[in-house]
């Protein structure tokens, strides 16, 4: 039998990114937020849509297109009733898409708070040597790599580089570098955890504590 524990860590951010605009009746620039909810305007057979925001201080609009002039027969009948009926999981995407916000606004702030959801690979070895963590992320995060390892495994930063050092700990696909960028989808890391003398307590803080079901826990901001 293998001697890996395979954990999934499903990670969802909790704050959405906010831009910060010259807000019109503050007289300066301020932090929007998004509300969650979509603008839908039809003109004739064109349709424009737009995520709504609001300044946090006086509540004024901003919009952020999503559609703009579009042919109806061109919009997937899905997206359409989507924007329409303010779909959160469609809403939630657009305003997690920080790439497309800062092609809009200059200034955009991320917040590294996230849900950390964790399930069990597989069975659970008798005597495990190993991690693999398999991470997911539904929508992109700011949460650097090294700070969730370190936060969610109980361990210091400076740890994980000195594993990282002597390849007791492994990042796939991008290597060692990736521990100072946020955490990425589709990230593998790979920790030997032979002969460290808290072994029972990492493979606890990771998850591995039961051989069913998951568990959650919520970052604290840095």
């Amino acid at each position: 039998m293998s001697s890996i524990l395979r954990i999934r860590w499903a990670i969802a951010p909790k704050t959405a990114p906010r831009p910060h605009i010259n807000c019109n009746r503050c007289g300066g620039l301020k932090p929007y937020h998004c509300r969650g909810k979509f603008r839908v305007n039809a003109n004739g057979k064109r349709i424009d849509a737009w995520l709504i925001y609001r300044c946090i201080d006086c509540d004024n609009s901003w919009n952020f297109g999503i559609l703009e002039r579009c042919n109806r027969r061109e919009i997937e009948p899905a997206l359409l009733q989507a924007l329409e009926s303010n779909d959160p999981a469609l809403a939630r995407r657009h305003a997690f898409d920080v790439v497309a916000l800062r092609s809009r606004i200059g200034r955009v702030e991320e917040f590294p708070e996230a849900a950390v959801h964790k399930e069990m690979l597989g069975d659970r070895p008798e005597n495990i040597a190993a991690l693999e963590l398999q991470l997911g992320l539904e929508v992109p995060t700011a949460l650097r790599l090294d700070r969730l390892l370190a936060s969610e495994l109980g361990i210091s930063r400076s740890r994980l580089q000195a594993w990282a050092e002597k390849r007791s700990l492994v990042v796939g696909p991008d290597g060692a570098k990736a521990l100072r960028k946020p955490a990425r989808a589709g990230t593998a890391i790979r920790i030997d955890l032979a002969g460290e003398p808290d072994r029972d307590g990492i493979i606890a803080a990771a998850g591995g504590q039961s051989k069913k079901g998951g568990s959650t826990r919520v970052l604290p901001p840095s």
